[in-house]
């Protein structure tokens, strides 16, 4: 076991996640498809660094990180995003409307 590879040795779940449902994101990278995004060719761009969206859902990943589902709304894609590559850019209990995500087909 002591053989697998891991992006970082911290281990986000013994914490509470950093970002809450509703938390307005930006992305602190340009970020391209894996080939996890269906739809959309390998390392074609799906959020622009600077891009700004709402956490949607909270899921795990490896039971090592939080992925954040963030909703950008000039792309309109939904992507699934690890901490690292987010900055809070408001709470969302920051006095704006809150917001709703688009009904997915």
């Amino acid at each position: 076991m002591s053989n697998i590879a891991r992006d970082s040795d911290i281990i986000e779940l013994m914490d509470a996640p950093f970002f809450d449902y509703g938390d307005k994101v930006r992305a602190n990278r340009t970020i391209r498809n894996d080939g996890t995004y269906v739809g959309k060719e390998i390392g074609e761009v799906l959020v622009k660094k600077g891009e700004l969206g709402y956490v949607v859902s909270i899921g795990t990943f490896l039971q090592q990180f939080y992925i954040y589902a963030v909703e950008f709304l000039d792309s309109g894609y939904r992507v699934g995003m690890k901490r690292k590559e987010l900055d809070l850019a408001a709470p969302s209990h920051g006095g704006e409307e809150p917001f709703f995500p688009r009904a997915t087909p």
